[in-house]
């Protein structure tokens, strides 16, 4: 593999999100100041080192490559009415389902992702043979009696279903994920190409939408449409040209957007995943165009969900809908917490915090990647989870390699491509550490080259040794968690410094760094139990950021393997009672006990009858029924 430093020099780095101003020609116009004060490193100057995340992304990246790119262009070249012989593919992407083609885009963009990430050619060169059959298609297409431009693997007439109101699927979630494979072929690939394609394909979206008054277009809006306005909107900020941005503005969904923008939470019964795209969105709205508007609308969408409408893993939403936040206690259902909401709340939260960077943000995100994201994934096939139970004793569902292809398993490639996205972020003077995974980042603009060596979380701590051509002054903060607080020790060199945060939950070292430097950080994780919200005697265990999830076996589990095709197959799979703890929160934790080899584990002991009944980290706990959250009681008897 090349040096992190070569492949930058090649020209693989993507530069962060930045904004100029520019005449927009009616269209809100570009902000004179960029609103990002710490932006993100480009997924090429990060590489992850041995750990979990590390496994996770070796095992999607099998699984990308042992998908047959044929298959996935089959009905795209079916539509266009070119010779199309591959065996069709089952599940949400078999020739009769409505969302067929939502697959390859995420494919497009989770093999551009990985490439970046891993800088395997063999990803790129998927990349680009599919873009090069994209672009054959869409121009056969004009040939069938479709408008200019069109790319698809249905027909241009569900749109018309669309603009009509009559029932269909949701063709533009599909279009956005076509198009947001195409943006990241080009992004993080530099294929060209894709920008040719993505390009005429705006044309198409401005043709259909002009054909409307505003006020069809809002209805038009009623139906799904995943994050069309982000993804036209990123357009906007490599094209500059005018159009994208008021085609990204007018799928703005305003009947979602009003009570946002005043400071009111109507998010009870609407569809989760719908929404959260449509927030993404005008996210990216206010770093091109300076709105606060946008930014105020996402923001207090984010805390509400992040806060106050997330289970302990950070997921949300139950049966996909959100329900009003004082009635966690009936949500504890098989069909909770869909995996895309968490990919899309971490992409919303990514925002969040380039805007005000902040030590509680990357709590939640750091919250939903170990116990959300990186849980879905299947240790043994690689293979993605739908939802994620909370209901006590129940398993995870994870999807098959050629018959299931849900929302969830698009998202799912992209999300252990992703890893590196977070783990740093800078401004002009400052380089923030915002999660400790062993990693090693290259900032050639600073000449610097950081190796971040941990095997947390299962041991409290991680180690930051910097590699430098000559001396660099430069602001290193370290984020102190929440879950933290004054514990957390810093070390330079082996001398104690103070571990003092900020306002903002970040612990600044300013100096002159030199070559060989090491920086310790003491993490110390304590026990603790979280209520679910609204009912105190239920709970959830963590140590540290680590959700604890009491493993209860595999008796009566599916024969097969709780593998499926419909993502609700095993959701009225009978699970046995789980026993209620015996004190209170805090002599529970007292109670519990390491057990000898086995890193965060514990018994309950005393608490649970059997008293040999364990608490796991639940990112690893797999192919067996589990609870995450417990009832508690008063013990009985003399």
């Amino acid at each position: 593999m090349k040096s992190l430093l070569s492949l930058i020099a090649l020209g693989l780095a993507v530069a962060p999100l930045t904004t100029v101003a520019v005449d927009t020609a009616g269209a809100s116009a570009a902000p004179l100041v960029s609103p990002i004060k710490a932006a993100a490193f480009d997924l090429a100057s990060v590489r992850l080192l041995d750990g979990p995340f590390k496994q996770a992304q070796d095992l999607d990246r099998q699984v990308l490559l042992t998908l047959d790119p044929d298959r996935l262009l089959l009905m795209f070249r079916a539509t266009a009415g070119l010779p199309a012989d591959a065996k069709p593919l089952g599940g949400w992407e078999a020739p009769g389902c409505e969302l067929r083609g939502h697959t390859l885009g995420h494919y497009l963009s989770a093999c551009a992702l990985m490439y970046a990430s891993t800088g395997d050619g063999a990803l790129k060169k998927r990349c680009d043979t599919m873009v090069a059959e994209l672009a054959k298609c869409q121009a056969a297409m004009v040939n069938r009696g479709y408008h200019a431009g069109y790319l698809s693997a249905f027909p241009e007439s569900w749109f018309d279903r669309v603009d009509a109101q009559q029932p269909v699927w949701a063709p533009w979630y599909t279009m956005h994920k076509i198009m947001a494979g195409l943006f990241d072929a080009h992004r993080l690939t530099g294929n060209p190409q894709a920008l040719e394609v993505l390009d005429r394909l705006a044309d198409w979206v401005k043709f259909r939408v002009d054909r409307l008054t505003p006020e069809q277009m809002q209805t038009s809006l009623q139906t799904e449409h995943g994050g069309m306005n982000e993804v036209l909107a990123n357009l906007y900020g490599v094209t500059r040209n005018p159009d994208h941005l008021r085609l990204a503005e007018a799928f703005n969904h305003q009947v979602v957007f009003a009570p946002l923008r005043r400071g009111a939470d109507v998010l009870d019964g609407l569809h989760a995943n719908t929404q959260i795209p449509k927030i993404t969105g005008a996210a990216r709205e206010f770093e091109l165009t300076g709105r606060t508007e946008y930014r105020d609308l996402a923001r207090f969408f984010w805390q509400r969900v992040a806060w106050h409408r997330s289970y302990a893993i950070g997921g949300d939403s139950d049966d996909e809908h959100f329900f009003p936040v004082g009635d966690f206690s009936q949500h504890l259902s098989p069909v909770t917490a869909e995996t895309c909401n968490t990919y899309n709340m971490l992409k919303l939260t990514a925002h969040v915090f380039a805007w005000e960077p902040a030590a509680a943000t990357m709590d939640f995100y750091e919250r939903a990647l170990y116990n959300h994201i990186l849980a879905s994934q299947d240790p043994r096939t690689g293979m993605f989870a739908y939802f994620i139970s909370m209901k006590p004793g129940h398993f995870k569902t994870y999807s098959t390699p050629e018959d299931s292809f849900w929302c969830c398993v698009g998202t799912g490639m992209e999300n252990h491509a992703r890893y590196g996205e977070e783990i740093y972020a800078h401004d002009d003077a400052s380089l923030y550490i915002n999660l400790f995974i062993a990693s090693e980042l290259a900032w050639p603009g600073r000449g610097l080259v950081l190796r971040q060596e941990t095997a947390f979380p299962e041991q409290p701590a991680t180690h930051l040794r910097l590699q430098l051509r000559q001396p660099v002054k430069l602001a290193l903060k370290i984020r102190q968690p929440g879950w933290c607080g004054a514990a957390m020790t810093i070390a330079v060199n082996g001398r104690n410094e103070p571990a003092q945060a900020d306002g903002t939950g970040y612990v600044t070292l300013a100096r002159e760094w030199r070559d060989g430097d090491v920086v310790a950080v003491g993490l110390p994780m304590a026990l603790r139990t979280e209520p679910l919200p609204g009912n105190p005697n239920t709970v959830a265990f963590f140590c540290g950021p680590i959700l604890l999830a009491g493993p209860l076996g595999a008796a009566g589990l599916p024969e097969e393997g709780a593998y499926a095709g419909d993502q609700q197959k095993f959701a009225k799979w009978p699970a046995p009672p789980v026993p209620t703890l015996a004190g209170n929160a805090a002599t529970i934790v007292a109670g519990l006990q390491p057990v000898a080899g086995q890193a965060l584990t514990f018994k309950l002991g005393a608490a649970a009858h059997p008293d040999d009944m364990m608490l796991m980290p639940f990112y690893r706990l797999h192919h067996q029924r589990y609870t995450i959250y417990w009832p508690v009681a008063a013990p009985t008897g003399g």
